[in-house]
């Protein structure tokens, strides 16, 4: 580790807040791997985790009910996401601290803040429950208990695994691997002539269907396609576990009992803007970029076009609902198109997609939460036990809660509904704070970027009004 650098006139720490976090220290940045695809992982588990209920229902159903004239909105959805996504990482590529680290500099609450709006959007098991459901349609069983060794399976994952993140990243890949044959073999005996005819409307024919189904629905389908809420922001913590730039600094989550752990302090790093480490930065934004672009863009707008194509083939123009059991509905019509096999297969890939999806939602609302916990309130506490803590206090919730039998309640899911478009503007914002304020000037945010981030919080402030006003109407109308 390098001794903390004395303050000089030129000093890039001095640009960091430090009233509530120390100044970063001073080192150069990591030299790029000579073989930097070997890196390649971050954005394949944004994609897989991200991959749930708006793939395999959401923009489904919006094409059961419309045809394919919606699919284009998940590009603008995706775009918009990779910018704000790659702001995120900029940070933590040039500091191995997490964006939520940075926005904490400049008030020391606002962590705590987007941790526990992303315990209320997840604390309710919604993936977990909807994989157990998709179980039940291929081999029977109770959903309740199905849900719970669901839980209890993802908990053990992300405790046990020696190193968190290569195991998370582990199950996203085989996710993506499942979808990709899914589409291969579902492209050969279900898609039709038809269903290929109408595939140029998605650029021929774009509108907005509003009348049909309502602004907030098809705003939500658009600025949530792919991830949203707290994961973008943990965008950050994978990126630094997977040793991208100054990250490779920063001791990685392990379990507590099968990994080798490493004291971590509070902050980060910068690096003086020299010729040697800008030629490095270089090379690291470019090789981001291009990870995020090939895998979490590329790959979250395949499969959201290629379950689209399914819904168009199988259910479109059919009363159906906008939930789980839209699912079976589109299983039982492929069995009676390809075959009862194909229904069956249809449903064990959507199953082991939801539980990877549950698998990295406790990830990373456990990850978030325990690095603000550890970077701003309790340095001197091993991270990975306040991770190990933090999954298990989440499962037994949600364990305990479906054992119950209970519902969600109205006022969870009107919260929980609210807080994913509320965060995303308030830290596109906050992200305009840190990346012009605290990095050195050669690698700051600006030009079409910085428009990216102001087009990121118009649109995901008027999601936030449109969506909060919609769930009161429902509330207490």
């Amino acid at each position: 580790m390098a001794e903390r650098y004395e303050a000089i006139p030129s000093d890039p720490a001095k640009a960091f807040p430090d009233k509530y976090i120390p100044p970063p220290q001073v080192r150069d940045l990591p030299e790029p791997p000579a073989n930097q695809w070997r890196l390649i992982g971050p954005g394949v588990v944004a994609a897989g985790v991200g991959l749930a209920s708006g793939e395999f229902i959401l923009f489904p159903y919006i094409t059961s009910q419309v045809g394919l004239a919606f699919v284009w909105a998940a590009l603008l959805g995706l775009l918009t996401q990779y910018f704000l996504n790659m702001e995120i990482e900029r940070y933590t590529l040039a500091t191995g601290e997490t964006a939520v680290t940075g926005f904490s500099r400049l008030w020391k609450h606002w962590g705590l803040v987007f941790a526990i709006m992303a315990y209320f959007a997840n604390i309710w098991p919604a993936w977990a429950t909807s994989s157990a459901t998709l179980v039940t349609y291929v081999v029977g069983g109770n959903v309740a208990v199905v849900s719970v060794v669901i839980l209890v399976i993802v908990a053990l994952i992300l405790t046990l695994a020696p190193a968190v993140y290569t195991a998370l990243e582990r199950a996203q890949m085989v996710k993506v691997a499942a979808i990709l044959l899914l589409i291969l073999i579902g492209s050969l005996f279900v898609l039709g002539a038809n269903t290929w005819a109408a595939l140029p409307s998605i650029v021929t024919q774009p509108r907005f269907p509003a009348a049909e189904l309502g602004f907030a629905v098809l705003m939500g389908a658009l600025a949530f396609a792919g991830a949203g809420g707290g994961q973008n922001l943990v965008q950050s913590n994978w990126i630094r576990d997977k040793g991208f730039g100054m990250g490779r600094y920063i001791p990685k989550i392990v379990s507590p009992l099968t990994g080798e752990m490493e004291a971590r302090g509070q902050a980060g790093f910068i690096f003086p803007a020299t010729e040697e480490n800008l030629t490095r930065w270089r090379a690291w934004w470019r090789f981001a970029n291009k990870e995020q672009g090939l895998t979490f863009v590329a790959i979250t707008f395949l499969s959201i076009m290629f379950m689209s194509l399914l819904a168009y083939a199988t259910v479109f123009g059919e009363d159906v609902s906008n939930d789980v059991s839209f699912l079976r509905v589109e299983g039982e019509r492929m069995m009676a198109m390809a075959g009862g096999w194909f229904g069956y297969f249809f449903w064990v890939i959507g199953a082991f997609s939801l539980f990877a999806a549950a698998l990295g939602v406790v990830d990373y609302t456990s990850r978030l939460a325990a690095d603000v916990l550890k970077t701003t309130y309790f340095p001197n506490v091993s991270e990975s036990k306040m991770y190990a803590a933090l999954v298990w206090g989440l499962v037994v919730i949600g364990a305990v809660v479906v054992a119950a039998g209970l519902g969600q309640p109205l006022l969870l899911a009107t919260i929980a509904a609210c807080v994913g478009g509320v965060m995303m503007f308030i830290y596109s914002g906050l992200l305009i704070a840190i990346n012009r304020k605290m990095l050195p000037s050669a690698i700051r945010v600006r030009g079409y970027r910085l428009a990216a981030l102001v087009w990121s919080i118009l649109l995901f402030g008027v999601l936030a009004v449109l969506t909060v006003q919609q769930q009161l109407d429902k509330l207490f109308g």
